[in-house]
């Protein structure tokens, strides 16, 4: 059964009467949205997300990111799930029994969209997940011991990312996908790094001293030396995740929307920066959720963004709302066109629910301010953009 809000959808005429005021069509741009199961229902009934799909083309969309890996769970049937965690397959109801990946991919190859899995909680787990549970030995703490990360009202945990067996997990879920998805690509966020709070596990202070001609940590989590060393070892593993990815299949993109880089290295320790110098990150699509248009356009100055942009396509994520915070059309409107003023290669929004629902405008209002902003079809940007 669809929602009130898709029927007003799917009955709506997207006609072209409403003529953009300052959109700039493009012939190469990344148009792109973030699909998750947080505070979205799009992914829980197949009609409900092939449906949303078809409305994403309709609007001249050309790029979905849709979260495979979070709550502790994968969004596909996984071998290497189910012999890690003990199941194959998220069970929350209107997930379990089904390939919410390969559904999407489907109709993504129907519709000519790019489909980029997102592994959204990266290195992070639920506190309470069967994956914490069964591998205790694979959390980091704090200084105190303490092992809960707050996000929002969530308690989470995070693996280990300096050992080795989470690396081998980490791995083996993401190859998995490669080999046996025709995926386009696949996408990380800085939840590829660490809090900077975390890292005094036993073994990583162990490892830290064998490095270290038996000194200790500095009790400081935000000492630039520690810092930068666990930063580095995380460098580390998303090379050898790189190589990975290519060894399985070539021509997969890999893609990073990290947070601007001052906040992604100092508080996640994900060198993001680095990363792209070593030329580890294929697409970059950096999270800019700023109300204050000055600041946003601050954040798009930065030199390391100016750098990038020779070198690989740069996009700007733009938040068109949250659960419990509203976004005018207008501000997404004015964002976008900074972006494009500034040459960038497109943009992604997250998240798809906030597209056209929780919002204070009309399903009809948001519609149009999307048409507006995408009035023609663009190709999915190749190469830097010019």
């Amino acid at each position: 059964m669809l929602s009130m809000i898709s029927v007003v959808m799917l009955s709506f005429p997207l006609s072209a009467q409403n003529t953009p005021l300052f959109a700039q069509p493009q012939a190469s741009e990344l148009r792109g949205v973030w699909l998750t199961n947080i505070d979205s229902d799009v992914l829980f009934n197949r009609d409900r997300l092939k449906n949303a799909l078809h409305r994403l083309k309709e609007l001249n969309f050309n790029t979905v990111y849709p979260t495979v890996w979070n709550w502790g769970y994968t969004l596909y049937p996984s071998q290497v799930a189910q012999k890690t965690i003990g199941q194959a397959l998220d069970p929350t109801p209107g997930l379990q029994g089904r390939n919410v990946l390969q559904e999407i991919i489907t109709v993504g190859r129907q519709k000519d969209l790019k489909v980029i899995p997102w592994f959204e909680f990266g290195f992070m787990a639920p506190a309470k997940s069967e994956l914490a549970k069964r591998h205790p030995q694979w959390l980091t703490s704090r200084r105190d011991g303490t092992q809960i990360v707050k996000e929002g009202i969530h308690n989470r945990v995070w693996l280990n990312p300096f050992r080795p067996e989470v690396q081998q997990f980490i791995q083996n879920l993401i190859v998995e996908i490669v080999k046996n998805y025709d995926v386009d690509g696949i996408q990380f966020d800085d939840h590829f790094g660490l809090p900077a709070e975390l890292g005094y596990d036993s073994y990583t202070i162990n490892l830290y001293k064998k490095e270290h001609n038996g000194q200790a940590p500095p009790q400081n989590p935000l000492a630039p030396e520690w810092v930068r060393w666990r930063a580095d070892k995380i460098t580390n593993f998303m090379q050898r995740l790189f190589q990975a990815i290519k060894a399985s299949k070539q021509n997969c993109l890999v893609s990073l929307a990290p947070n601007p880089q001052h906040i992604s290295y100092h508080s996640l320790l994900a060198d993001w920066q680095r990363w792209e110098r070593m030329g580890l990150i294929e697409e970059l699509i950096l999270q800019v959720y700023r109300d204050d248009l000055s600041v946003f356009s601050r954040e798009l100055e930065y030199p390391e963004v100016k750098l990038a942009q020779t070198h690989i396509p740069v996009s700007i994520g733009i938040m068109t709302g949250l659960k419990d915070k509203f976004v005018p059309m207008q501000q997404i409107q004015t964002q976008v066109q900074t972006v494009r003023d500034r040459n960038f290669a497109g943009v992604s929004f997250f998240f798809y629910e906030t597209l056209w629902k929780m919002t204070k405008e009309t399903p009809k209002q948001r519609l149009i301010g999307f048409r507006n902003l995408f009035p023609a079809p663009a190709i999915y940007p190749q190469g830097v953009k010019s």
